[in-house]
């Protein structure tokens, strides 16, 4: 009997190559779309994002090409809360979330697993670009797509051995045109879609007026601009209009280029400062998860760290700690640092594993 795998589909080409690879590969695939967010109104200009009706067609139809059974789960209150409600807490505390990370984590490789068991699926699948491989030991890795331009990896941080040794990733040995060039030659109607490019819940992009229409008004703090010196510059609206390293928009008058340095969500405060400023020695990570937390490591180690999905991977030394804290010491003054992101640990193509910015080390 052929291994049934469930195939995360949001009805764009990655995700359908993805299932279309393994049905040809001989496993028994069933394709599954989640609903997340609402539709939009009638009417309403969509950008490209995902999770649309139409979207759920475009995925219906490549498993009606591929010959396998589709089905559309709807967990709408579970991302309302689990992603949505930690995305809007996290900026009225004056931290920056990357929703992605929160979703994967909390969403695909959870409640996705759960409908894998109800269906006797041997495997999960999704059109992420990264890779999973399997040493003489047993132990399994997670490492880099081949297309650098494509590799998710970073969004994959925390996915453990027993996860790893379950999920599949097809696309991560091909670059995003040989994807494209085989929907074409399996005839799916999506082969040219665009991209999703937006979060999938703020299709605008305006992060700012989601948080303002869906949190209580007593939950946002205005505040205090406040320069390097202590001295007030400005007033704001909300401490969720900022975020680390922000320079536009900030309503204040001076004589040289300013950025958000530090945001204060207890009080209010905004603190901003010229750009040398926002240099960091390194970082407190919380929440840290290790991709094999059998290997904890009783001494500081030598890695590279992406403090941002887009941002190149800065040499440092890890100390991980058994509280499930980390201490990231950049190996010369790093980046600014932004609390909320996601900061992942690597070594070479390797995923070691990552946690959350708690806040900056002081250069």
């Amino acid at each position: 009997m052929s291994a049934r795998v469930l195939v995360a589909m949001s009805g764009g080409v990655d995700s359908s190559v993805a299932a279309a690879l393994l049905r040809e590969a001989g496993y028994d695939v069933v394709g599954i779309a989640m609903r997340l967010t609402p539709e939009p109104p009638h009417g309403a200009r969509r950008r490209a994002t995902c999770c649309s009706h139409d979207d759920f067609e475009d995925a219906r139809r490549v498993a009606e090409r591929m010959d396998f059974p589709f089905y559309v789960v709807d967990l709408r209150e579970d991302f309302a809360s689990r992603v949505v409600g930690n995305f809007v807490s996290e900026y009225l505390a004056g931290r920056t979330p990357n929703p992605c990370v929160m979703c994967n984590r909390e969403i695909k490789f959870d409640r996705l697993w759960d409908r894998a068991r109800a269906i006797g699926a041997d495997f999960v699948a999704t059109g992420h670009y990264a890779q999973i491989s399997r040493d003489d030991t047993g132990r399994f890795h997670l490492l880099r797509a081949v297309d650098a331009s494509k590799d998710q990896s970073y969004f994959l941080f925390s996915l453990t051995q027993d996860e790893l040794s379950r999920t599949l990733f097809p696309l991560g040995a091909m670059t995003k045109t040989e994807v494209r060039q085989r929907a074409r030659s399996l005839a799916l109607l999506n082969a040219d879609k665009p991209e999703s490019q937006e979060i999938c819940f703020v299709p605008d992009g305006d992060y700012a007026g989601f948080v303002e229409r869906i949190a209580a008004t007593d939950r946002i703090r205005a505040g205090r601009i406040v320069a390097s010196d202590g001295s007030e510059v400005a007033r704001h609206s909300g401490v969720h209009r900022f975020t680390v390293g922000q320079r536009r928009g900030l309503g204040v008058a001076a004589g040289e280029p300013l950025y958000v340095r530090e945001i204060r969500g207890d009080t209010g405060d905004v603190i901003v400062g010229r750009r040398d400023e926002l240099f960091s020695r390194g970082l407190l990570a919380r929440e840290v998860s290790l991709v094999d937390s059998s290997h904890l490591p009783d001494a500081p180690i030598s890695i590279e760290v992406k403090i941002r999905s887009r941002q190149t991977p800065v040499r440092a030394m890890l100390s991980v700690h058994p509280d499930r804290r980390a201490e990231v010491r950049f190996a010369s003054s790093g980046p600014a640092v932004t609390p909320g992101q996601a900061c992942v640990f690597y070594r070479g193509d390797e995923v070691l594993g990552g946690g959350f910015i708690e806040r900056a080390l002081e250069a």
